[in-house]
């Protein structure tokens, strides 16, 4: 089993004031049940749910999301190569808040260097079900560097990506940049 715990840390841009809102997002759990031994293809299938935990109301959905996960990948050579997807329904929560029914696809690319550096698209992309026809998808393209290392004895991955929102419901920004820090559990 392996465990992928999401824990957004969130600048939410005012559409009306010049400010913005600060803080943590709703929290989100997935387990990938996968084989022990995997060939060439790594998969794992399992569950994921989110918890509103959100610091503020405007960065968070204030519902219990369920649903199913998948992943992919393959390492062929210096590239990490495949696909992160799930959906979730809203199953609990503020019932004054809209209900959920979300899909997200990660596809994701690396190509990895000398001296923990890498290259890297990996971008979100979304569809929110319940919306209105044309206004249900953000797919964004773009890509970033970044580096596996070490702070003391933990291994960390950090990267810096901007991705251009080609498709996106009216109103929504144009581009989105990502900064990612990741504890690594390597295997001993």
């Amino acid at each position: 089993m392996i465990s992928r715990t999401i824990m957004p840390v969130v600048s939410q841009p005012s559409p009306f004031f010049n400010n913005n809102t600060n803080g943590i997002g709703d929290i989100t759990q997935q387990f990938f049940f996968t084989p022990t031994h995997p060939g060439a293809l790594i998969w794992g299938l399992g569950p994921v749910f989110t918890v509103p935990s959100a610091t503020d109301p405007i960065l968070g959905q204030g519902k219990v999301l369920l649903g199913p996960t998948a992943v992919f990948l393959t390492t062929p050579g210096h590239w990490v190569i495949g696909v992160l997807m799930n959906n979730q329904w809203s199953v609990g929560g503020d019932p004054l808040r809209q209900s959920v029914n979300q899909f997200l696809a990660q596809p994701f690319v690396n190509y990895n260097m000398a001296h923990g550096w890498f290259l890297t698209s990996s971008p979100v992309i979304t569809s929110n079900w319940l919306a209105a026809p044309g206004q249900q998808w953000i797919v964004p393209v773009g890509g970033g560097i970044g580096r596996i290392f070490k702070l003391g004895d933990q291994p960390v991955s950090a990267y810096i990506s901007g991705y251009y929102n080609a498709v996106r419901p009216t109103g929504t920004p144009s581009w989105q940049l990502r900064a990612e820090l990741s504890l690594l559990f390597p295997e001993r």
